[in-house]
């Protein structure tokens, strides 16, 4: 058999197993993919599939991108892009509606700077719409959108009488 060019894929796994102190059978055995099949795959024999090369990477605790990359599914900065959304929804620290806004910066700002929206714009797209009306409700509550989110504007939040004193005596506020 020709080894197939998967560039470094399988010295890669190779390197990766051994670190973890695995061997091809308990590897197997992990990930539910044929010991001969492994094997194959280190020595540059045969490409795996996604979804193997999913399981490969979870048995060893590794990114599923990186593997991706290596054996030429994914491109390095679709990678890359994919990490960085990854980590801003795994973030526990902001809630859904604040990861959600975050990832509409992202992908705005990549807009800006001439690379295409992030595999799950759409979805982002129809949450944005979920955003907005949430940020629409705040205000008619007498809160700041902005201030609420976080995305700039006044840093405290508006109530009451005083929600729109800012505003000169010569602006008529409904024009």
């Amino acid at each position: 058999m020709a080894s197939l060019n998967v560039g470094n894929l399988g010295e890669y796994l190779r390197e990766q197993r051994r670190a973890a102190q695995l061997s091809l059978r308990q590897l197997a055995d992990a990930t539910g993919v044929s010991n001969p099949y492994l094997s194959q795959i280190e020595r540059g024999l045969r490409k795996p599939s996604a979804d193997v090369l999913q399981q490969v990477a979870k048995a060893l605790r590794i990114s599923a991108e990186t593997l991706y990359v290596r054996a030429g599914i994914l491109d390095e900065r679709e990678r890359e892009e994919l990490e960085t959304r990854a980590v801003i929804l795994a973030d526990p620290s902001i809630n859904e509606r604040q990861k959600n806004v975050l990832l509409q910066i992202y992908d705005s700002f990549r807009r800006e700077n001439g690379f295409a929206p992030g595999p799950d714009a759409d979805a982002e797209a129809n949450a944005d719409v979920n955003v907005k009306a949430d940020a629409d409700a705040d205000s008619a509550d007498g809160v700041n959108a902005d201030a609420d989110t976080g995305a700039g504007g006044d840093a405290a939040p508006r109530n009451g009488d005083d929600a729109g004193t800012d505003v000169t005596k010569d602006q008529d506020p409904h024009s």
